[in-house]
This record gives C-alpha cells, structure tokens and sequence, in this order.
C-alpha cells in the first residue's frame, strides 16, 4: 500500500476543521428555534447526512454506469465505497430525525412520505452489500453490483422530492407550505450561514472517507487476489 498522499492528509484537516467549525456554529451561534426550541439544532446534523448518504448513492449510480462501460477493478472498488459510506449515513440521518421527531411530533416514527422513503431507500441499499457478499467471483459480483446500484438510485429522487409530491408533515427548507417549514430558517442569516456551513463541512468529510475507503478496497482485492492465488498452487 503506497504512502498516504499529501493532498489526502490536508484534505482530513480541512474536514476535521469543518466538522470542528459546524458544531462550534451549531451550539454557540446559530440561536434556538423559537417553536421547536434546541431540539431543531439536531437539524444540522440531521440534513447534512441525508445530504451526504443521497451524495454516496448517486456517486454509486454514476461509478456503476462507468464500470460497466470500461470495466475497471478500481470502479467497482469506488462504488462499493460509495454505498457503504451512503448507507452509514443515511442511517445516522434517520436517527437523528427520530431524535427530533420525537418531542416535536410526540413519537418516534411515523409512517409520513419522506420517513416511509428514506426508510425503503436504506433498505435498498443494504440489500446491495447483501447482493455483493452472496457473490463469490469478483467480475460477476460488480457486474451486477453496478446494474443494482443503477437501478437503485431511483429511491434517492424518490426520496427526496417526496415532501413535494405528497402530503407531508416534514419541515420543507425552502418553498412549500409555511406550516411545515421551519419557521426561522429562512428569516434568520445565521441559521442560514450554519446550515450551509455544515452542507460544505460534511461534503468534505464525504470526499475524505471515500478516497480512504477507496485505498482500503484496493487493499483488501489484493489481499483476496493473493488468497486464490495461494489456493490455486495448492
């Protein structure tokens, strides 16, 4: 494995900067929301890692179109990457708005449009690291990989225009139904400036994990290279 690239280096100080920023602006600057109260500060958090888990399967999509076109090992290797580090957060956004949902709709969970697809949109994507790890042969197993990634990647549009196309008690960021909007979102520079802060801090922080994955990937086909190749002088 070669040595850890300069730019790689600077590029985890930037995210760990960025992370250290948005929290700093989430709990000492941005002010509280006057209906919701602190619970809406999970909201930074919330977003940026739907934001991010979207990014990853999308990036996924793109990879699989790629791969199946040149059929390049370190393709596949990016879109495993992508879906694991999309899933991972999409799940902590899920979390995290059970958390919010919590005191402010007085329940856990609810079967609303945007939380009913965002769940089925998990679900999909785990039943993609499913897929790859009931694949023994490695050609086989990207090339279907990248077709289910493609066809995948439906869920995310789906996902996300779903409190426009239906009937939603979901805050709506910008535009929509004042009533479900968060009602000092859009007035406020300061939650503003938060809000975008911790967009651009956990795209970076997304940059950063999917070149380290995409090295550890590289890596393990290596390893599991030199597995079969000592099995087969056996």
């Amino acid at each position: 494995m070669n040595k850890t690239p300069r730019l790689l280096l600077a590029l985890d100080v930037l995210a760990a900067a960025g992370m250290l920023t948005t929290i700093g602006l989430v709990f000492l600057y941005a002010p509280i929301e006057r209906v919701m109260g602190a619970v809406q500060k999970v909201f930074y958090f919330h977003v940026a890692s739907a934001w991010i888990g979207m990014v990853g399967f999308l990036v996924a999509a793109a990879v699989g179109v790629l791969y199946l076109l040149r059929r390049k090992p370190i393709l596949d290797v990016a879109g495993h990457a992508a879906v694991e580090i999309g899933l991972v957060f999409s799940v902590i956004a899920v979390l995290a708005g059970m958390t919010w949902a919590r005191p402010v709709w007085n329940t856990w969970w609810t079967w609303d449009p945007r939380l009913t697809t965002a769940a089925i949109m998990v679900l999909v994507y785990a039943a993609y690291l499913i897929l790859r790890s009931g694949i023994d042969d490695p050609e086989q197993r990207a090339r279907f990989a990248a077709v289910y990634a493609i066809v995948g990647a439906v869920s995310v549009p789906l996902t996300f225009f779903s409190i426009r196309l239906f009937r939603t008690i979901h805050p709506v960021l910008f535009g929509g139904d004042t009533s479900s909007s968060l009602s000092d979102f859009s007035t406020d520079p300061r939650m503003v400036l938060t809000f975008f802060v911790s967009l651009a801090a956990f795209s970076l922080l997304f940059v950063a994990i999917f070149w380290h994955r995409i090295r550890l990937g590289q890596l393990a086909d290596r390893v599991e290279e030199l597995k079969l190749n000592r099995e087969e002088q056996q």
